[in-house]
Order: structure tokens, then sequence, then C-alpha cells
């Protein structure tokens, strides 16, 4: 199935230069990437590495690659040489694997600390507690990390049809990105709020998002059997 071209121009004229769009293309063919490629699009996301990095090698090289989805830390290396920004960080230890590799290959890589905001078990992400442990210079805090940095802030909200509930947890997140975009060291300055997915990115976008990542809308269903 060839991208929603209407839907993709629609969507760039709503968010009107307020948001960055990440089109995600997991499990979607690199042809179907090129449209959208095309049409002017640059930032895509992806949730596996294998998957990512093959496309990186057969796709053009000014694309700004996404990477979405739940990271291993035996991972990072692959995608280390190249990767835009890293969405799903919720660990200190994922961070400290981040600047290991950031550091081999002589890059800085932006990072989005995932925070835990919905009602259901099968998210990963930070709480609000931890997301202030990982400041805290007893424990060897993330100023120590020279080779990443912190831009901001991401998260999901429940897979609900009650969208009050999907509005109360984008605030939540937004209030904990206003509260922790006051700290500004080397490594950490807080610019994005990555919230919002098909499904629910025009409340994100009320909510105070800057970064939304929409797949089914412009590519249509995804195809697990690939």
């Amino acid at each position: 199935m060839s991208i929603n071209k209407e839907k993709y121009r629609e969507i760039i004229a709503e968010l009107n230069g307020k948001a960055t769009l990440v089109a995600v293309s997991k499990t979607k063919p690199a042809e179907d990437i090129l449209e959208l490629y095309h049409l002017g699009q640059r930032d895509f996301g992806e949730n596996y590495v294998q998957e990512l990095v093959a496309k990186y090698e057969q796709l053009p090289k000014d694309i700004r690659w996404h990477y979405i989805g739940h990271l291993q830390s035996n991972k990072v290396k692959y995608i280390a040489p190249f990767v835009h920004l890293i969405h799903g960080v919720d660990s200190l230890s994922l961070l400290k694997e981040i600047n290991k590799q950031a550091l081999k290959n002589n890059r800085t890589i932006d990072c989005l600390l995932q925070v835990y905001i919905a009602k259901e078990e099968t998210k990963f992400g930070l709480d609000e507690h931890e997301l202030g442990e990982l400041h805290d210079t007893s424990t060897g805090s993330v100023q120590e990390l020279k080779n990443i940095r912190i831009c901001g802030l991401m998260g999901m909200a429940s897979f609900s049809n009650n969208m009050d509930l999907v509005r109360a947890e984008f605030g939540y997140l937004k209030n904990l990105f206003n509260l922790h975009a006051l700290r500004s060291t080397n490594n950490e300055q807080l610019t994005t709020l990555s919230m919002g997915m098909s499904a629910d990115y025009k409340i994100a976008i009320e909510e105070g998002s800057n970064m939304v990542r929409i797949g089914s809308l412009l590519f249509g269903e995804r195809n697990y059997n690939l």
C-alpha cells in the first residue's frame, strides 16, 4: 500500500510548524519511506534496531532517524553512528551505554527520557521519582555524561477511548516537562516534548506536545508478517 499523501499534507498543515512530525515507518518498505521523503518529510521513526540499520544504509543520508522503541543496551552500538534522536531512554544505565557508544563515534547523541504516564503495565518509562533520581549527584548523575544531550521528555498515553483520561495523562507529562525544563546544564536542555500518536495527537498538541509520532494515518496498518 502506498502512503496517504492527502493525510500527510493535512497533518503538516495542521501542525503548522508548531510540532515536528516523526513518521513512524516501522515494518514499512523503503519505497513507502521514499514517497514521503519526496514530499519533504525528513524525520522517520523506527522500533527495531536491525530494521533501522538496514533502512539507514539504503535510504538518503539526510533522513533524521528516530529510534522510538524500547532500546536494549547491547544494541546501542549499532545505531550510535547515525541515529538522530533516541526517544525511549528509561534508565541511567542505558544513558551511560549511549554515552559510551557516542564517545566511540565522536558524537553527541540526543535523547528523550521516557516517562511512564499510562494506566497500563505494558508501557515502559521512568516514574516521577525515578526522573528526579537521575539528577541525584550522589548516585552518579547524568551531568557526568559528556556525549549525550537530554533534550526532552517522551510519553505514551493509555490505549483508551476515554479521551479525558488521555488528556489528563498528557497534561501530567506537560507539567513534569515544565518543572524539569527549569534545569539547564551542559548536557541537558529540555526543549522537546514528544507525545501523541495517530489516535491522540490532536489532544497531545492541545496539551503542549511539540513532537508527534504518526504511523498508521500515513502508511496504513502495519504488516507484522514481514
